[in-house]
């Protein structure tokens, strides 16, 4: 599940526009999302990541930016009969 609005808080407010984009770091073999933004504030958050990471608060990196597809349906509803439950302890490896 993803936030439905922008990550960004400008001047106290935050922003309304939804996410455009999963923001997130790759270091390699790993990546790590850092949030989502939306296209005006994509350099913000750019630069954001790198004054984080020169203090060592996010892992250097490339920031990668992953373009986000609406999908909509109104044919998709849950029931109770819909859920399973797993009993992981009879689970084999």
């Amino acid at each position: 599940m993803l936030p439905d609005k922008c990550s960004i808080t400008e001047d106290g407010k935050p922003c309304v526009n939804p996410p455009e984009f999963v923001v997130s770091v790759f270091v390699d073999p790993d990546e790590y999302m850092v949030g989502v933004t939306c296209e005006k504030h994509k350099q913000i958050v750019s630069g954001k990541i790198q004054i984080l990471q020169q203090q060592g608060k996010i892992p250097n990196g490339k920031v990668r930016f992953s373009k986000l597809t609406a999908v909509g349906t109104d044919c998709i509803h849950g029931d109770e009969e819909d859920f399973i439950q797993i009993d992981t302890n009879n689970l084999k490896n």
